[in-house]
């Protein structure tokens, strides 16, 4: 006796719908709908449409909530299941009363836009009755918060917001195989971790070919490892530099700490443990190391941590490291910091930002015009 299986593949995404001001939304009427930005599951463009006084007149006493593919996709059509759900607006959990479950059952959703206006297609699918709106709104009403008072019981709606989440799996392909060849799952394959045995390599010094010296501390690497993660390091090490042949480098303008964790970068991929109370003054020094070396991705690592970090004390430096390094997120993380008037007030205080205006006048300017919009 044969066997043979058919394998569907699939890709699975989630877009978390946040409806603010919902009280401004009920008037919109039935039939009405507001469009959530687009956003890619499986090669393909989405959008959620949220109907706050329903799609029809037979559920204009409900929420109605659709998944609608962009018909500005190159396929006629996409093979999907999804889900539409009810978060509770503090934990981000599920509310299992609203959760409309829809992934048993594959749904064809039509993309050709000739389709939808001339031969009548659906174009999106979804739910009409997805919520009452007395449902979604006696949560939040004075009696029920006296009636519930000290029962756990989940938020729906908070400072007038309440947020969805639409789960897809885009259906890919659909393969016949024998089955004798699919025992796949008597394998087990353990995640990588060459970057433990690296890390180990490091830690142990052995089969080091050079040594840096940094600030009076001396730390052992390899050079092919070295090289291998930093083109600055290739030059240094492998090309015409001086430093080819040698065995001892001095490494000038950095901090015996800062080198410690550029290497345990280079190594590991990742950043060290750093004190909460010194990680934004360590990963501003460790931006400008990762920039120094060429280090594309512990440099974003940085950018993204220093994001994080941004509070008055500590603004005015960032955002000038950030236009120096050509950090263009951090920059405009900065400014959007700034933008609020009682951070901007608070920051022009401090000595960093004094020494900003002596140092940057142009960023200074560009600052001001960016917080007047």
């Amino acid at each position: 006796m044969s066997e043979s299986s058919i394998v569907t593949e699939g890709v699975s995404g989630s877009h978390v719908l946040t409806i603010d001001g919902y009280s401004q939304t009920k008037g919109l009427g039935t039939g009405n709908f507001i469009t959530s930005s687009r956003f890619i599951v499986g090669g393909h463009p989405w959008r959620v449409r949220y109907y706050p006084e329903g799609d029809k007149e037979s559920s204009n006493d409900c929420i109605s909530i659709f998944l609608v593919p962009d018909v500005t996709s190159a396929v006629a059509e996409v093979k999907a299941r999804y889900n539409i759900i009810l978060l509770d607006y503090d934990t981000g959990k599920p509310e299992p009363d609203f959760t409309t479950v829809n992934q048993s059952q594959i749904t064809t959703f039509t993309c050709n836009k000739y389709n939808f206006l001339f031969l009548n297609y659906p174009l999106g699918r979804g739910f009409t009755r997805f919520i009452e709106r007395k449902a979604l709104e006696q949560r939040t009403s004075f009696l029920w918060r006296w009636w519930m008072q000290g029962k756990p019981q989940p938020t729906y709606i908070r400072n007038d917001s309440f947020r969805i989440r639409c789960d897809i799996t885009v259906l890919k392909e659909f393969t016949t195989k024998d089955a004798s060849l699919m025992r796949s799952d008597d394998v087990i394959v353990p995640p990588s971790d060459i970057d433990h045995h690296l890390g180990r390599l490091l830690s142990s010094g052995e089969g080091a070919d050079v040594a840096f010296d940094v600030a009076g501390e001396t730390f052992a690497a390899h050079r092919c490892i070295l090289a291998a993660r930093s083109p600055v390091f290739m030059a240094e090490l492998f090309g015409a530099m001086k430093e080819k042949t040698a065995t001892y480098i001095r490494v000038e303008d950095m901090e015996a700490g800062v080198f410690k964790a550029l290497l345990h970068f280079i190594y590991n991929d990742s950043l060290p443990d750093i004190e909460e109370g010194e990680m934004a003054f360590m990963v501003q020094h460790l931006l400008v190391a990762a920039d120094r070396y060429s280090l594309d991705r512990m440099k974003l690592v940085c950018e993204k941590q220093l994001c994080r970090c941004i509070d008055t004390g500590t603004v005015a430096t960032t955002l000038a490291l950030a236009d120096q390094h050509n950090c263009h997120g951090l920059k405009e993380s900065c400014f959007r910091f700034l933008r609020t008037r009682g951070n901007m007030k608070a920051a022009m205080a401090t000595d960093g930002f004094e020494h900003l205006t002596r140092s940057c006048p142009p960023l200074v300017r560009e600052l001001l015009a960016k917080v007047s919009t």
